[in-house]
């Protein structure tokens, strides 16, 4: 017995017998002719959809349903309220979980009308289904990530030379400033230019170390002064968009076990996502808001909540899968990477819709002493 029948036979009352669907008017022969059926069969009747008869294997499967003596009930509940019998439908039962092909033929037994229902286990078939259609997502984000691995590889090597470069042109500027007393905003701009040069700089410096698959470097960080580097880079962004950002970092939040710059990648692609979500919306609606704090079971957990247009219930259930986006020009890899670098410190990458409208996506991260500092 599978483990699905032996579930529902444990399930049915009485003394431990398996389930068997009622038989009702029915001749022995009639039954028997059911039971030579190899799949779950039942003969309903057409005028008042009453179970007339079924086979063992019926009552193996689906007895432990209390809507299986009434076709239109059982309908209902497998076919989420669709009737139709035209073709053939494939459905999940609640009970088990298993899916099943349904199919119906007419018959008629001591002059009444009958639909006879006989619902073939494709479980297998679904679950290899499944499997393959993974394989082959994965072999796609494989493909595609070597791709984008030997880009970044390019790009990092043609970048470095020109980065460290404009990082000495800014440092040569900033003496220069000094040693005329030159005005403090042309200062505080060139200090801004050299940490946004010097951060891109370190984005690099990353990506040639996954390209040489080495190990990212963790150790204990402050989450709010990761937080404070990513709002600076990101300052002018929200000026632009015309959008206030909130912290709402609590102050006894302890140093997480992280890759710093990896986590900022993450939070970064956070809040610009959050970001160009509101650009839709009113100025006056426009709020961002970065939280964080230690949850129930004692990981630090980062939240970016927006006040955007939200997400449809088909996007939630795509929205970490390799290359799904919302963005007419977004590759779609961008949260995909975000999660694999979150589940690669422990934590994990959550989406839930925020209360009163827009999202929050949010991660979380062991804090120093639990990740192994």
């Amino acid at each position: 017995m599978s483990p699905a029948r032996a579930k529902a036979a444990k399930a049915a009352p009485g003394t431990g017998k398996r389930p068997r669907a009622a038989a009702v008017a029915a001749t022995p022969g009639a039954i028997s002719l059911l039971e030579a059926v190899p799949f779950a069969c039942a003969a309903y009747a057409r005028d008042d959809g009453a179970l007339v008869a079924a086979n063992t294997r019926f009552g193996e499967e689906f007895a432990a349903l209390p809507e299986h003596g009434q076709r239109d009930r059982l309908l209902a509940l497998l076919r989420d309220g669709a009737l139709d019998e035209a073709e053939p439908a494939e459905v999940r039962a609640p009970h088990s979980g298993r899916w099943y092909a349904l199919h119906w033929g007419e018959a008629e037994h001591d002059g009444r009308a009958l639909a006879l229902l006989t619902a073939i286990d494709i479980s297998e078939r679904i679950e290899a289904l499944d499997s393959h259609k993974s394989q082959q997502e994965k072999l796609l984000f494989t493909s595609r990530m070597m791709s984008v691995g030997e880009m970044a590889a390019t790009l990092a090597h043609e970048l470095n030379q020109p980065l460290a470069a404009i990082v000495n042109y800014l440092n040569g500027s900033l003496r220069l400033v000094d040693q005329a007393g030159g005005p403090a905003q042309v200062e505080r701009a060139l200090q801004a230019a050299r940490t946004q040069a010097e951060h891109a700089a370190a984005v690099i410096s990353r990506v040639r170390e996954f390209v040489r698959a080495r190990e990212p470097r963790r150790d204990a960080q402050d989450v709010h002064a990761m937080a404070a580097t990513v709002l600076e880079l990101l300052r002018l962004e929200a000026e632009r968009q015309q959008l206030r950002i909130d912290i709402a970092l609590s102050a006894s939040l302890p140093p997480v076990y992280a890759d710093r710059v990896m986590v900022e990648q993450v939070l970064l692609n956070l809040v610009k996502n959050a970001i160009e979500a509101m650009r839709g919306i009113p100025v006056a609606q426009r709020e961002l808001r970065v939280e964080g704090r230690v949850n129930l079971d004692g990981e630090v957990e980062i939240r970016v909540c927006d006040r955007g247009t939200g997400l449809s219930s088909a996007e939630q259930d795509q929205l970490f899968s390799p290359f799904f986006t919302t963005k007419n020009d977004g590759l779609g890899i961008g949260l995909a990477i975000c999660r694999s670098i979150i589940e690669y410190h422990k934590g994990r990458l959550f989406f839930e819709p925020r209360e009163g409208g827009g999202s929050v996506f949010g991660f979380t991260l062991p804090h120093y002493e639990a990740g192994g500092g």
